[in-house]
């Protein structure tokens, strides 16, 4: 989908996705994050995952579980970014984060994460923001520690032979636990 830059100058809307947005939201993820198209941003994982990042299953199951829902950020009724939030206790998780590529660099990511922390707090009453990184992506954990998040050094396993989670392209891969108090 292609973003006008004037359209890209429009005023930012937020929502909860719903079973409709399912298609526009797989395609909005794998263009952030898979293939040369994810290339136009910086938050590209290309060189290191192969294969998809999501599916519509997987997005359905978010929608559907009884703790979770997916923001949205639209500009002009299209969708420009996104997020996986889950309530978690004391604790809401932070994932599926995308910006359309083409977008990323203009504040976008940061309007955005500071909407979905409010939502953490205001909504679910969260006192703690978590999120899983892939611990080589080093640039994108340093913009995440800049908006306060910070690494606590506990990794878990990254899901190798599970290819809806893609396909690595290294063997060094593990998520790590970063933390925000919200």
């Amino acid at each position: 989908m292609d973003i006008a830059p004037a359209t890209a100058r429009a005023e930012l809307t937020f929502r909860d996705a719903t079973g409709s947005d399912v298609p526009a939201l797989v395609e909005l993820v794998e263009s952030a994050y898979r293939g040369d198209a994810s290339r136009a941003g910086w938050t590209t994982e290309a060189d290191i995952l192969q294969g998809q990042r999501t599916d519509a299953d997987g997005v359905r199951e978010v929608l559907e579980g009884p703790a979770g829902k997916i923001l949205i950020a639209q500009r002009d009724g299209a969708p420009v970014a996104c997020c996986q939030l889950e309530h978690r206790g004391e604790s809401a998780y932070f994932g599926m984060f995308a910006v359309r590529p083409q977008l990323q660099g203009a504040g976008l990511g940061k309007a955005f994460i500071a909407e979905a922390e409010r939502v953490a707090r205001e909504d679910w009453g969260a006192k703690e923001m978590h999120m899983t990184v892939i611990s080589v992506r080093k640039e994108l954990i340093a913009w995440y520690e800049r908006r306060g998040y910070s690494r606590t050094g506990r990794m878990t396993p990254f899901p190798y032979g599970d290819e809806r989670f893609g396909i690595p392209q290294r063997a060094d891969l593990e998520f790590e636990l970063l933390v925000k108090p919200l």
